[in-house]
């Protein structure tokens, strides 16, 4: 007869994807997930496979409650015109709030992207989607917010502020203020663009 199960399984993932954001895949020892997490490796393996079910069940974790929450005004219906501006401003705020693993530790998944479990093939897919994601709301808050322009111009806007935020999100454990200043500069191109 099996254990009846005596720790909620979504506190769990956040203690680890606290742990992952922090050291990444590769340098989050099971000691440290089992410290963080108050399982054993024994009940670990049980609930989630092995360190890497973990690790997903983690990512799937920061998809669903840090990345889409910050980006739902940008996919909903009627993107608002100032949308993509607060994002921008929002995220600014975020990676300069000293302590907070943004701050500190930036977008787990772009660090996943340059770790070397970057390069398993559903680890890289899941980036690529996200990478997508962050375009396509992107996208959506530049057609609301400048809805003159093209729809070629508006998609290399979009571009860009994609290149700002993920420049941002890798230089923050850098430099705060070089990550901030990537992200004024999307803000500064859709201002320049509005008032063109």
């Amino acid at each position: 007869m099996g254990r009846n199960q005596t720790f909620d399984t979504d506190d769990v993932i956040r203690a680890a994807r606290g742990v992952f954001w922090a050291r990444g895949f590769e340098g989050a020892s099971l000691p440290e997930l089992e410290r963080a997490t108050g399982l054993s490796r024994s009940s670990i393996y049980h609930a989630f496979g092995s360190k890497r079910g973990l690790f997903d069940a983690a990512v799937d974790s920061y998809l669903g409650e840090v990345v889409r929450p910050r980006l739902r005004p940008l996919t909903g219906g009627d993107v608002d015109p100032e949308a993509i501006d607060q994002y921008l401003a929002g995220l600014r705020a975020a990676l300069l709030r000293a302590g907070t693993l943004p701050a500190t530790s930036g977008c787990l998944l772009v660090n996943t992207a340059g770790a070397p479990i970057g390069h398993d093939a559903a680890v890289a897919h899941v980036i690529s989607a996200y990478a997508a994601e962050l375009r396509t709301a992107f996208t959506a808050g530049v057609r609301a917010r400048l809805p003159h322009l093209t729809a070629a111009t508006q998609e290399a806007i979009a571009d860009a502020c994609t290149s700002h935020v993920i420049t941002a999100f890798t230089l923050v454990r850098i430099d705060p203020d070089i990550a901030a200043q990537a992200l004024d500069a999307a803000r500064n191109l859709l201002a320049v663009q509005q008032s063109a």
